[in-house]
């Protein structure tokens, strides 16, 4: 893949470096950036966000009652549609769209102080391709909330969350199964989407980042076509006045400091979550604490902003389908994926599934400090967004009403736990 911009940025970036002599040390160089021509103080302001997730990109975990109308068959946003066909899938999804995240969202969003939004958003509701099963309507959705943000001094983060083949195998990429995003165009189809993200949205004002592709299966794909891919498109986005932000590709929250030298306006995602492993289910509330810390720590040993673009409140996996539709939970031994089984750690019975509200004392402490805890680590570094704002039954990843629980410390400066 080669953009006709790529050269040129490339022989602007060596000509300042050139310019840089020994003012610089090697291991700063991709913290370079022009500050002034961004949107958001990254580096110098602390990113306090939410995600929208299951607004744009269905997961039946965050909206287990559209998936419940459906045949089991249905576990993803390509089976929806492909299953109940454009007509029926296109109505049930309007009514969704236009439902799930209003304007009084983002007014709410701005009242407890949070600064940003990362919007997750398909490959196929951007630049559709022949033969999907998907239907179209969300992009428009997409510009209104931008302008929602807007209005309410919130930045935003358009995140590129499902590729073509789908860049991880889970079904929040759109479609649940394999991971074969490097197969065929893939690649340069996720960089049309990309262009035309950039193209309609990143002079936008409200829009200070956009993310090139949500969580790539990193241990599944050549890591040198990833790193090409994050390469190619800061090519393509540099010059919009958007930090470009990429994950770290499941290699590790270190791993990308010896990357990106000379490439400034990078903003390295990485994802924390304490739950989906059994090691780290079986550990108590302190250790839980323990490793947040510790992880906030090392984001801070990076030579790029690094913020935790999702994490959440969790402790266990309870939370109906959080692993996908019919899969169960490993802390309660009933998960089973592909003849691979867990232990029983404890009983999912009546916990961290329902609201907020219907917390037990014990639940509500551990995951009020828990947050705040987390809060502390990330801010360690450059900031957090959490996931998710709203879903329908799983309270400790339900950002709206954990903060009108009293479970979010506020101001979130006031965090502590590291």
């Amino acid at each position: 893949m080669v953009f006709s911009n790529l050269a040129s940025t490339a022989v602007a970036a060596v000509a300042l470096l050139s310019t840089l002599g020994d003012a610089a040390p090697t291991g700063l160089m991709s913290k370079l950036k022009r500050q002034d021509s961004l949107k958001f103080g990254f580096g110098q302001d602390k990113v306090r966000g939410v995600n929208l997730g299951g607004w744009f990109v269905l997961e039946p975990w965050i909206t287990p009652s559209i998936f419940e109308a459906t045949p089991d068959n249905v576990v993803d946003e390509y089976t929806f549609c492909q299953t109940l066909g454009s007509v029926e899938a296109e109505k049930r999804l309007q009514s969704h769209w236009s439902s799930w995240i209003t304007a009084d969202d983002f007014s709410e969003i701005a009242k407890v102080g949070l600064n940003f939004v990362r919007i997750p958003i398909g490959y196929w509701s951007v630049t559709p391709n022949e033969g999907d099963p998907y239907v179209q309507g969300a992009y428009d959705y997409l510009g209104q909330a931008l302008d929602w943000a807007n209005n309410n001094g919130i930045k935003v983060m358009i995140d590129l969350h499902g590729a073509p083949l789908s860049q991880n195998g889970f079904d929040n990429s759109g479609q649940k199964g394999g991971v074969k995003w490097t197969q065929g165009d893939s690649i340069q189809q996720t960089h049309n989407a990309l262009n035309k993200i950039r193209d309609d949205h990143a002079g936008h004002p409200a829009v200070a980042a956009i993310e090139l592709v949500n969580e790539p299966m990193g241990p599944s794909l050549d890591m040198d076509t990833v790193r090409q891919f994050y390469m190619d498109g800061w090519g393509a986005l540099d010059g919009s006045n958007v930090a470009v932000t990429f994950h770290d590709a499941f290699e590790g929250v270190n791993a990308w400091n010896d990357w990106g030298n000379g490439m400034w306006a990078l903003l390295l995602d990485t994802h924390h979550y304490e739950v989906f492993d059994n090691g780290q289910l079986q550990m108590s509330v302190q250790d839980h604490q323990s490793t947040a810390c510790a992880f906030g720590s090392s984001m801070a040993t990076n030579n790029k902003w690094t913020i935790a673009g999702e994490w959440s409140g969790a402790m266990t996996d309870c939370a109906q389908w959080l692993n996908g539709r019919g899969v169960g939970a490993r802390y309660d031994g009933s998960y089973q994926v592909n003849g691979q089984g867990s232990s029983y750690i404890g009983s999912c019975d009546g916990k961290y599934s329902g609201t907020v509200s219907g917390l037990d004392k014990a639940d509500y402490e551990n995951i009020k400090n828990f947050i705040s805890t987390q809060i502390s680590a990330f801010e360690k570094a450059d900031g957090w967004i959490f996931w998710t704002w709203k879903n329908e039954a799983a309270p400790e990843w339900h950002f709206k009403d954990l903060i009108a629980g009293g479970l979010v410390p506020q101001p979130f400066s006031s965090a502590s736990g590291c």
